[in-house]
């Protein structure tokens, strides 16, 4: 059945985000997506995000009549503010912290509240977020905790209940091959493979078995080997794992 609330999905372009707006399609009766411009240090992945929606509009007329308007924010003001290797040429590397220096702090945190102030605005309530606590950096803007105490001050914040979703939380990235392939079949993969991006270093020029990228940088090194696992094993592995859960 249909839920009949509309959702926002922060919507980058890439892997992850993209299942999440195909999940949102399959579930919410209006979805409307979001993206951020923040001087991130390659425009590759706003590009993409164009490529996916007209592919998923063009491709996937069951979904077509709820995806609804595209939005995109000028949030360069957070390149001013941060140091990292996602809006300057550095190399990645780990910090004092022990995270990579490719995570851009309270990042997460503005765009949700962002998200908070267009949904209101547009009369969204479900905003969608592809965070994930399984495969991930130890962002901590990612973690299911931070983002269910962002929901409450959320909500709280606009007087009006603010649902945050993401269906990734628990998935490793074969789980989210094998979410795609449950919820489009080998065309959203397919799509996936050619029109999303993920590559910190915005390299468009290489292609490989799982999509274009570097093919060395984390976030390549992840979706190969998610792609690999899931491509290995097919769907078997993941039914009891979550999977199902997120389809429901």
């Amino acid at each position: 059945m249909t839920d009949p609330r509309s959702a926002l999905v922060l919507f980058s372009g890439g892997q992850d985000s993209t299942a999440c707006l195909a999940w949102a399609l399959e579930r919410y009766a209006h979805v409307e997506t979001l993206g951020f411009d923040y001087a991130q240090r390659h425009s590759v992945e706003l590009e993409a995000r164009l490529h996916v929606r007209n592919e998923l509009h063009t491709h996937f007329p069951h979904w077509a009549a709820r995806l609804g308007d595209d939005h995109l924010l000028d949030m360069s003001l957070l390149s001013q503010i941060s140091d990292t290797a996602m809006t300057a040429e550095r190399a990645i590397e780990i910090n004092a912290e022990g995270l990579p220096n490719t995570f851009v702090p309270g990042r997460n945190l503005l765009f949700f509240m962002f998200a908070a102030t267009l949904a209101y605005r547009r009369g969204l309530s479900v905003l969608i977020g592809g965070m994930c606590e399984t495969d991930f950096s130890g962002y901590p803007d990612c973690r299911d905790n931070t983002l269910k105490a962002l929901q409450v001050a959320l909500s709280l914040g606009v007087a009006r209940p603010m649902t945050i979703e993401t269906p990734l939380m628990w998935l490793d990235k074969a789980q989210t091959w094998a979410l795609s392939a449950a919820l489009g079949g080998e065309a959203l993969n397919a799509l996936i493979v050619e029109h999303t991006h993920t590559c910190y270093l915005g390299d468009r020029s290489q292609r490989h078995d799982w999509g274009y990228g570097c093919g060395q940088c984390p976030a390549c090194a992840l979706r190969a080997r998610g792609f690999n696992a899931w491509r290995q094993h097919g769907d078997a592995p993941f039914a009891d794992t979550g999977v199902m859960d997120t389809l429901t």
